[in-house]
């Protein structure tokens, strides 16, 4: 890494917290299950995204082409369903392995982006890890596993149209648009699974919590970060993010793995910061720059997209 490829210590550290405020997040809300049905629970944390992020961006909406409505609109359905299929995912098998298979979705993204022979091989080696689980893999269940595979096929479909978002809606205002389009879709489901359940005191705190440690701190983090932190280390970074939602996993939820499933987390995470560190200088792999919006390209700036 060249001297102004190495960010410091700070970028990467706000990095880091944002990576592990979001799985604490996921942890957290998971306890509430026997409570609130997951598709409630997600909706809570769409419902306070959206609320923070309208009073944050105060979106201008007028004017918008109709090209631009439909990104955003197919943004937000994108990122209701990838919350949605990943939530249904670690509440039928332990959280570190729900997000390392949902984590195949980015890194399939940079492999297919990538005309290096090499990232064939990482692709074979995230590949293997993945058939350990399979093989070996005590926490599996099959709703689980297809849950996974949709959040995965989700964040594969999300990581272009996050960058289409940006590109057209300046800042986060696309970011916010959307999560009032996420929050609209799954209304219906969550009212009607959540009931009087998403009035009580405790769902409505846990709520918030998790909206906080899911999207406002993780946002906050990421924003100052990648000011000064080259997109490739931000990628390299972020492919720490299944081992840390099985740390979070083991810390909060007491879900304990087997050796042979950390083997197939660190299987996908050497895959996914192979990936990224032998890109060529500049941006990171798409793929690999994450399930959260970074800062969106607008039209008149042009930051790293998501």
């Amino acid at each position: 890494m060249t001297q102004q490829e190495h960010p410091g210590r700070r970028p990467v550290l706000l990095v880091l917290v944002g990576i592990g405020s979001v799985q604490l997040g996921a942890a957290f809300s998971k306890q509430l299950f026997d409570v609130l049905d997951p598709t409630a629970m997600v909706w809570l944390r769409l419902l306070t995204s959206a609320v923070i992020l309208l009073v944050l961006t105060r979106p201008r909406v007028a004017g918008r082409s109709r090209e631009d409505w439909l990104v955003v609109l197919a943004f937000g359905a994108a990122l209701a369903l990838m919350n949605w299929s990943i939530y249904q995912s670690f509440a039928r098998m332990p959280l570190g392995l729900a997000v390392t298979i949902e984590f195949l979705g980015p890194l399939t993204v940079a492999v297919l982006g990538s005309r290096r022979w090499l990232d064939a091989g990482w692709a074979f080696l995230a590949g293997f890890g993945v058939a350990l689980l399979g093989l070996r893999g005590e926490g599996l269940t099959t709703g689980g596993v297809a849950f996974a595979l949709l959040a995965a096929a989700s964040w594969a479909a999300y990581i272009p149209l996050s960058a289409a978002t940006g590109r057209r809606w300046p800042g986060l205002s696309g970011l916010a648009i959307a999560s009032v389009v996420g929050t609209v879709a799954l209304a219906p489901f969550a009212v009607a699974i959540g009931g009087s359940t998403l009035l009580e005191p405790r769902v409505l705190a846990v709520g918030l919590l998790v909206g906080l440690l899911s999207s406002v701190i993780p946002y906050s983090c990421e924003l100052v970060a990648l000011r000064t932190i080259p997109p490739r280390v931000f990628g390299i970074l972020m492919s720490l993010e299944p081992a840390a939602a099985a740390l979070a996993g083991m810390i909060v939820l007491h879900e304990l793995l087997t050796p042979v499933e950390w083997l197939a987390i660190a299987c996908v995470v050497a895959a996914s910061v192979g990936v990224t560190r032998r890109g060529p200088p500049g941006p990171a792999p798409p793929g690999l720059v994450g399930r959260r919006p970074r800062r969106a390209r607008s039209r008149t700036s042009s930051p790293p997209a998501a």
